[in-house]
Protein backbone atom coordinates (compact mmCIF):
# COMPACT_ATOMS: atom_id res chain seq x y z
CA UNK A 1 0.00 0.00 0.00
CA UNK A 2 2.80 2.51 0.63
CA UNK A 3 4.57 1.69 -2.80
CA UNK A 4 0.90 3.10 -4.34
CA UNK A 5 0.79 6.08 -2.44
CA UNK A 6 4.48 6.85 -3.05
CA UNK A 7 3.64 6.10 -6.53
CA UNK A 8 0.36 8.48 -6.74
CA UNK A 9 2.65 11.35 -4.74
CA UNK A 10 5.08 11.29 -7.05
CA UNK A 11 2.36 11.59 -10.03
CA UNK A 12 0.48 14.22 -8.28
CA UNK A 13 3.87 16.37 -7.66
CA UNK A 14 5.10 15.92 -11.13
CA UNK A 15 1.47 17.52 -11.94
CA UNK A 16 1.96 20.28 -9.91
CA UNK A 17 5.51 21.17 -11.51
CA UNK A 18 4.52 20.74 -14.89
CA UNK A 19 1.18 22.51 -14.40
CA UNK A 20 3.12 25.47 -13.06
CA UNK A 21 1.31 25.31 -9.32
CA UNK A 22 4.56 24.80 -7.91
CA UNK A 23 5.69 27.70 -9.38
CA UNK A 24 6.36 30.66 -7.04
CA UNK A 25 6.13 33.30 -9.71
CA UNK A 26 2.45 31.90 -11.29
CA UNK A 27 1.38 31.94 -7.82
CA UNK A 28 2.32 35.26 -7.18
CA UNK A 29 0.69 35.91 -10.27
CA UNK A 30 -2.76 34.47 -9.31
CA UNK A 31 -2.82 36.17 -6.33
CA UNK A 32 -2.35 39.55 -7.70
CA UNK A 33 -5.00 38.52 -10.28
CA UNK A 34 -2.32 39.13 -13.01
CA UNK A 35 -2.85 35.32 -14.36
CA UNK A 36 -6.24 33.25 -14.31
CA UNK A 37 -4.40 29.59 -14.89
CA UNK A 38 -3.61 28.28 -11.76
CA UNK A 39 -7.76 29.17 -10.63
CA UNK A 40 -8.63 27.20 -13.83
CA UNK A 41 -6.26 23.96 -12.29
CA UNK A 42 -7.98 24.55 -9.15
CA UNK A 43 -11.09 24.73 -10.69
CA UNK A 44 -10.67 21.56 -12.45
CA UNK A 45 -9.10 19.73 -9.18
CA UNK A 46 -12.70 21.00 -7.57
CA UNK A 47 -14.95 19.27 -10.34
CA UNK A 48 -12.75 16.32 -10.47
CA UNK A 49 -12.94 15.80 -6.56
CA UNK A 50 -16.62 16.57 -6.66
CA UNK A 51 -17.08 13.81 -9.37
CA UNK A 52 -15.61 11.45 -8.04
CA UNK A 53 -16.70 11.55 -4.39
CA UNK A 54 -19.84 11.52 -6.35
CA UNK A 55 -19.43 7.84 -7.38
CA UNK A 56 -17.68 6.86 -4.15
CA UNK A 57 -20.66 7.67 -2.64
CA UNK A 58 -22.98 5.51 -4.96
CA UNK A 59 -20.94 3.04 -4.63
CA UNK A 60 -20.63 2.96 -0.98
CA UNK A 61 -17.36 1.47 -0.43
CA UNK A 62 -14.32 3.14 -1.22
CA UNK A 63 -11.53 1.78 -4.56
CA UNK A 64 -10.21 -1.11 -2.63
CA UNK A 65 -13.38 -2.56 -0.96
CA UNK A 66 -13.03 -0.90 2.38
CA UNK A 67 -16.46 0.59 3.89
CA UNK A 68 -17.47 4.06 3.11
CA UNK A 69 -16.80 7.06 5.96
CA UNK A 70 -16.77 10.51 5.45
CA UNK A 71 -17.00 12.60 8.44
CA UNK A 72 -18.30 15.99 8.31
CA UNK A 73 -16.60 18.59 9.84
CA UNK A 74 -18.77 21.29 11.75
CA UNK A 75 -17.81 25.38 11.32
CA UNK A 76 -16.24 27.20 13.60
CA UNK A 77 -14.50 30.82 13.86
CA UNK A 78 -11.26 28.27 13.64
CA UNK A 79 -12.01 28.01 9.92
CA UNK A 80 -12.43 31.23 9.05
CA UNK A 81 -9.03 32.48 11.56
CA UNK A 82 -7.45 28.72 9.61
CA UNK A 83 -8.22 29.95 6.23
CA UNK A 84 -6.77 33.54 6.54
CA UNK A 85 -3.78 32.07 8.28
CA UNK A 86 -3.34 29.98 5.54
CA UNK A 87 -3.65 32.04 2.43
CA UNK A 88 -1.67 34.73 3.92
CA UNK A 89 1.29 32.02 4.57
CA UNK A 90 0.46 30.87 0.80
CA UNK A 91 0.79 34.17 -0.36
CA UNK A 92 3.80 35.29 1.13
CA UNK A 93 5.52 32.00 0.84
CA UNK A 94 4.34 31.52 -2.58
CA UNK A 95 3.65 27.87 -1.83
CA UNK A 96 1.00 25.11 0.35
CA UNK A 97 2.21 21.80 1.42
CA UNK A 98 2.27 20.03 -1.77
CA UNK A 99 3.81 22.69 -3.28
CA UNK A 100 6.58 22.98 -0.55
CA UNK A 101 7.58 19.34 -1.37
CA UNK A 102 7.66 19.41 -5.11
CA UNK A 103 10.17 22.41 -4.75
CA UNK A 104 12.20 20.67 -2.91
CA UNK A 105 12.21 17.77 -4.87
CA UNK A 106 12.81 20.08 -7.53
CA UNK A 107 16.16 21.00 -6.06
CA UNK A 108 14.58 24.89 -4.52
CA UNK A 109 16.97 25.36 -1.92
CA UNK A 110 14.34 28.41 -0.38
CA UNK A 111 11.40 25.68 -0.27
CA UNK A 112 13.55 24.69 3.09
CA UNK A 113 12.64 27.98 4.62
CA UNK A 114 8.94 27.49 4.00
CA UNK A 115 8.43 24.05 4.81
CA UNK A 116 10.68 24.88 8.51
CA UNK A 117 7.66 27.65 8.45
CA UNK A 118 5.07 25.03 8.08
CA UNK A 119 6.24 23.10 10.65
CA UNK A 120 6.85 25.72 12.90
CA UNK A 121 3.29 27.02 12.73
CA UNK A 122 2.23 23.60 13.11
CA UNK A 123 3.96 23.19 16.36
CA UNK A 124 2.73 26.25 17.81
CA UNK A 125 -0.65 25.99 16.79
CA UNK A 126 -0.49 22.40 18.41
CA UNK A 127 1.23 24.33 21.54
CA UNK A 128 -1.69 27.06 22.24
CA UNK A 129 -4.81 24.61 20.99
CA UNK A 130 -5.95 24.20 24.42
CA UNK A 131 -5.83 27.87 25.13
CA UNK A 132 -7.80 28.93 21.60
CA UNK A 133 -10.31 26.49 22.14
CA UNK A 134 -12.67 28.20 24.44
CA UNK A 135 -12.40 31.62 22.71
CA UNK A 136 -12.81 29.83 18.68
CA UNK A 137 -15.30 27.41 19.83
CA UNK A 138 -12.94 24.68 18.03
CA UNK A 139 -13.28 21.05 18.74
CA UNK A 140 -11.47 18.69 20.76
CA UNK A 141 -8.59 17.32 19.58
CA UNK A 142 -9.04 13.37 19.57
Amino acid sequence: MTILYVVLGTIFGFVLSRSGAADYDQIQSMFLFRSFQLYGILGTAVVLTAAGLRIIKQRGRTALGRPLKIELKLLHRGNVAGGLLFGVGWSMAGMCPGPILVNIGEGKIYALAALAGALAGAALLGAVYPRLQKPFKLPPIG
